[in-house]
């Protein structure tokens, strides 16, 4: 008998859904970060044996879109109701209410089974975890409650077999030595946005994009070239610093993750241009695949 099936993973900004989804698979294979709307694409991660087939699926968190990029996030992210297997609502500790009434309507409705996993429990007390138990039994009775910490990996291994017992019985839906649905390009792309998340503050973080142009094994060693998109001159001057020591530091950092992730020596070149409000722009929007 062989098990395989969606488990969508929802919730909140920085609940921890991506650090949950890494720390499922045993690698970094989305960026995480203490900036919220670190992920804003829905990302497939599978986890594979040989009884079943584990597809887990980190979607954006659940906001109030202020612009078209936030309104893509979300539609994106609506679709995680309709192919699910398993549906997994997280939330993290002290967290009493979600933001957004449809989705827990939406949730309360739902004919497939619920996990309603509370985070970050190293971060709170047994008392204030009771608590958050008490008040999530009352807005969701059709939910089986875990409590997590996703960042130290304590009840991860649990928390998994109970998923894969919720899973019907069903042929891989993909090969079983593809660990997403992404390509390396969108690898590449994340990892360097995710430098940028970590090094810059304000508008920055929240303005760019990142496009892989060229990305090429050559011998032992992989030659990539990516551009920064930002939104105004003024982001890009920002971006590269005094005589380039701050892109060069995001180059450096991104090589050394890049290196660790294709497990191969890699040879990174950066560029930075101005797609003036691509945010807001449908054809830019759609070229970035969103």
């Amino acid at each position: 008998m062989h098990k395989a099936g969606f488990v969508n993973i929802i919730g909140s900004p920085n609940v921890g859904k991506s650090t949950l989804l890494n720390a499922i698979l045993g690698q970094k294979l989305v960026i995480t970060n203490a900036k919220a709307q670190t992920t804003r694409h829905r990302i497939l991660g599978m986890l594979n044996t040989d009884d079943y087939q584990l597809i887990l699926s980190d979607t954006p968190g659940i906001i109030q879109p202020a612009y078209k990029l936030q309104e893509s996030m979300m539609n994106a992210m609506q679709s995680v109701f309709d192919d699910a297997d398993v549906l997994v609502y997280m939330v993290e500790i002290g967290e009493k209410k979600c933001k957004n009434e449809s989705v827990i309507k939406r949730l309360s409705k739902t004919d497939e089974p619920l996990f309603l996993v509370i985070n970050k429990i190293d971060k709170g007390n047994q008392s204030l975890l009771e608590e958050t138990i008490d008040d999530w039994k009352e807005q969701l009775p059709n939910a089986q409650i875990r409590s997590i910490s996703a960042l130290e990996k304590f009840q991860i291994k649990e928390l998994v077999m109970q998923l894969v017992a919720s899973l019907p019985e069903h042929q891989p839906y993909f090969p079983k030595d593809q660990l997403s649905d992404k390509s390396e390009r969108f690898v590449v792309n994340e990892i360097i946005r995710d430098k940028i998340l970590s090094n810059y503050d304000k508008e920055i973080p929240y303005s760019v994009e990142v496009y892989t142009e060229h990305f090429k094994q050559e011998d032992s060693i992989l030659k990539i070239s990516a551009v920064i998109f930002v939104e105004r001159n003024s982001q890009k001057g920002i971006l590269i610093g005094h005589k380039g020591t701050a892109l060069k530091m995001v180059g450096t950092q991104a090589r050394r993750d890049l290196e660790k992730f294709f497990q191969k020596k890699v040879h990174l070149k950066l560029f930075v241009k101005v797609n003036k409000d691509w945010r807001s722009n449908a054809n830019s929007l759609k070229r970035f695949g969103y």
